[in-house]
């Protein structure tokens, strides 16, 4: 879960100069900006504590258009569904069983 929210966050700030961004939201030494726990509870629309996969898409969508890092997000949304898995070996499983 932290590694996704790690992703999101980067993604979030991917196009803009990062010290540029914590200077606006700082003043006197303070970050005035919003915190992590704000972003995901704008992302989590059903409210259960935790924003999953198709809540981030649908926020950084919302923000940033459909067409916004489509790749990386169809395969977040495999993954999600079980279609996919990062273990080379059971891809190869998951391919046969999806032929059958």
């Amino acid at each position: 879960m932290m590694k996704m929210l790690m992703l999101v966050l980067l993604l979030l700030v991917q196009s803009a100069n990062a010290e540029t961004i914590v200077d606006a939201l700082t003043s006197d030494d303070v970050y005035r900006g919003p915190t992590v726990e704000d972003q995901v509870k704008l992302m989590d629309t059903d409210k259960n504590g935790f924003a999953d996969v198709f809540e981030v898409r649908e926020y950084l969508q919302s923000k940033h258009g459909k067409t916004y890092q489509k790749a990386l997000l169809d395969k977040w949304a495999s993954n999600a569904n079980h279609k996919s898995c990062g273990v080379s070996f059971t891809n190869e499983m998951l391919t046969e069983n999806d032929l059958k």
